[in-house]
Formats: structure tokens, sequence, C-alpha cells
């Protein structure tokens, strides 16, 4: 809604980076977070900078994506972020998919072509802009669970870092490229109150978005949380059919419904993969234990374990609780079955310390 009458994504990015960074230090603090440790500077460069630079590129081509096309086009396109995860995982860690997973891509990717070719407001801009954000923010997510890993910082210490070190390294280019043209804008010269209102609530629901999604990525599976991810897309591109009036075709809704559908079919594939990939536990034990026979129990409980009770009675600890042996017999009601190693018929005594 802002930027169908304020076209400026580079400013609205700039005021959800300037929300995070406000709002997250008092309140962090009043909630008692706890605050992150000194993080290696070398680590810092080689991580921390990176992950905000493509935090800003993510949001930044996410608003671009949403000036240039309608909401629920820009979702369906985002839906294609479990294809980003499989190939950038591949590249940087190595790691393999089962086929299954491969398959449940299919799905998702005929379902944003075939809502690209019917989509009545396609623009090349937007769909470019809408699968760079969604390539960053497959990265970001990526690189976010190695960095709380790494360094046990909280994750909302990490949200607020990532949100300032953003706005510093933003602030220069929106100065250069923006700022005159939107302080020359309708809105800020006539001082439209009810969009600078509608750019406030914009900052503060995002900042509100990105606690609420960091925080049930910590309590949850990330499979759970895509799970969560998809129908959260299911529920913006409704909204935005029914609040924004987007026209489309039946086509159209048939290829956002088939992408969303790969989602969920890509999340089951890897619930069940993991499953089959459980190692199975089996008991890896050599030691061969023999049943001993009624002579041997009533010498080590008579002898041996009498000389150790009569030891330690004589030693004059005071910080020794006395043992005592208590007679009990096979045929009672107790733990001690036939099939247990223990001998029928006999009496054995458990020692109680």
């Amino acid at each position: 809604m802002v930027l169908n009458e304020f076209p400026f994504p580079m400013t609205v990015t700039l005021i959800q980076l300037c929300s995070i960074t406000l709002y997250s230090g008092p309140f962090f603090n009043l909630w008692r977070i706890r605050k992150y440790q000194d993080i290696p500077r070398a680590y810092y460069m080689r991580l921390i900078v990176p992950l905000a630079i493509g935090k800003l590129l993510a949001s930044v081509t996410s608003h671009i994506s949403l000036w240039k096309v309608p909401v629920s086009y820009a979702h369906t396109v985002k839906a294609t972020m479990p294809l980003f995860t499989v190939v950038l995982t591949r590249v940087f860690f190595g790691e393999k998919q089962p086929t299954l997973v491969y398959l449940s891509l299919l799905p998702i990717i005929t379902g944003v072509a075939v809502a690209t070719v019917t989509e009545i407001s396609f623009d090349m801009v937007g769909l470019i802009s809408a699968l760079i954000s969604t390539m960053g923010f497959s990265l970001q997510n990526i690189f976010s669970k190695k960095v709380l890993k790494d360094t046990g910082i909280h994750h909302l210490r990490l949200l607020h870092l990532l949100g300032k070190l953003s706005l510093f390294i933003f602030l220069p280019f929106w100065l250069y490229m923006d700022s005159l043209a939107v302080f020359r804008h309708s809105v800020i010269k006539n001082l439209d109150y009810r969009l600078i209102a509608l750019l406030f609530t914009d900052g503060v629901l995002n900042w509100m978005q990105n606690i609420i999604a960091f925080s049930v990525l910590s309590l949850v599976t990330p499979l759970t949380y895509a799970v969560a991810s998809a129908s959260k897309r299911i529920f913006v591109i409704a909204v935005s059919l029914l609040i924004l009036g987007n026209p489309v075709t039946w086509v159209n809704c048939l290829g956002m419904t088939l992408a969303i559908i790969g989602v969920l079919c890509y999340n089951r594939a890897k619930q069940i993969s993991k499953a089959r990939e459980l190692p199975m536990q089996t008991p890896n034990s050599h030691v061969k234990y023999t049943p001993l026979n009624d002579n041997y129990y009533r010498s080590s409980f008579n002898g041996n374990i009498g000389n150790g009770l009569h030891k330690m009675q004589t030693t004059g600890s005071a910080n020794v609780q006395m043992p005592m042996t208590m007679p009990v017999s096979s045929n009672s009601n107790s733990l001690l079955v036939n099939g247990s190693g223990m001998p029928s018929g006999s009496t054995t005594r458990l020692l109680f310390v």
C-alpha cells in the first residue's frame, strides 16, 4: 500500500532498518535478553559483515519486487526458497539431498512457471528482484544458523546486530541515491500524515515480524518453520488478492496453488528423508557375561563384601555412611527373577548404602 503511493523501495528499507535498530536495544534490555559476547574480529569480518550485506540486499530487492509486481505474484516467486536452499547448501557445504527431495522441487518450479506466464501485471525487474530476494533470504537463513551455533549469541541480539550493521552500510547509499528525490516528493513536502503513519506502521510491523520469525525459528525445528512459512504465504496471497484486488486468472491461481503445494511436498520429503537417515541404535558391546554359581554369590557377599564393610566401619571417617546388608529370598516378590543371571532357589543379599 505504501509503495503504490510512495515509490521509494530503498526508503522503505531504510525505515525498516531504523525500526530494528531503534526499538531493539531498549526493548531487549527491558526483556532482559542476554547481551552477546565479543566476537573475534576475523570471524566478524568473515561472516557477520557479509551476513548484514546479504540481509540488506534481500530487503531492498524484496521491496523492489513488491513495487514492480503484485504481492501475490511476488510471494509465489518466493516459494522457490527450497530450490535455492538445496542448491546453496550443495555449493557451500557439499550437502547432497535424496532423490525424493529433488522430485519435490518439480511442482514448485512448475507452479512458479505457470504463475509467471499467466501473470497479467508481469514485470521482468520485479521477477528478477523477487528471485534475488529469495536467494538472499536463503543465504541469510543458512549462515544465521551457522553464526548462532558458532558464537552462542542470542537470536534476538543477532537480529539487532545485523540491523545496526545493515543500516550503517546502507545509509550512505540511500543519501546518494534516494534522499533528494524523497524530500522533493509531495508526501514529504505536503506532510501527508496518512502515508507517514503507514510508513511508521510498516516499520513497527516489520520489527515485530522479525522478532517473531527469529523466535519461532529458535523454538521449533526448521522443518516446522518451513511449513509455517508456506502457510504464511498462502495467507499473504489470499489477503492481498482480497484487499488490493489484483486482477488474476484461474490459471494464475492454479500456478500459485501448485507452487505452495510443492513447498509442502518438499517439507514432507525432507521429513521422510531425515527419518530414513536416523541410525538404528544397536548395542555394540564386546563384554561377555557369564552367570555366576551359587558358591560365588555366598563367598562374595559373606567374604569380600563383609571384609569391605568391616574396613569401612573401622575407618572412623565421619563422611562415610554405614552400609548394611539385608537378606532377601529369591522366591519373594523382588526384581531378581529367573533369567536375570541369579540362580533359582538361592538366598542373596542386597547391599544398601
